[in-house]
């Protein structure tokens, strides 16, 4: 893991195409703004980890079982 410092209204870029701007900073609490092309899918790690487990759950035996008995 990468670990920069940054202050506010300073940035880092990634890949040339993404840039992350720390806005505010109010006690431990950080406000960033993400600049990515439409194409790039950007989550809460929390809200990726959900996609992530549905995605698994329909995946698992139980959902092609499930899929099978409505053909």
């Amino acid at each position: 893991m990468l670990a920069l410092s940054r202050k506010k209204n300073e940035a880092i870029v990634i890949n040339n195409n993404i840039e992350i701007t720390v806005l505010e900073v109010k006690g431990e609490q950080v406000k960033i703004g993400i600049s990515a092309p439409k194409e790039v899918p950007v989550y809460r790690k929390e809200v990726y980890i959900q996609i992530q487990e549905s995605n698994q759950e329909s995946t698992s035996a139980g959902g092609i079982d499930s899929l099978k008995s409505l053909l």
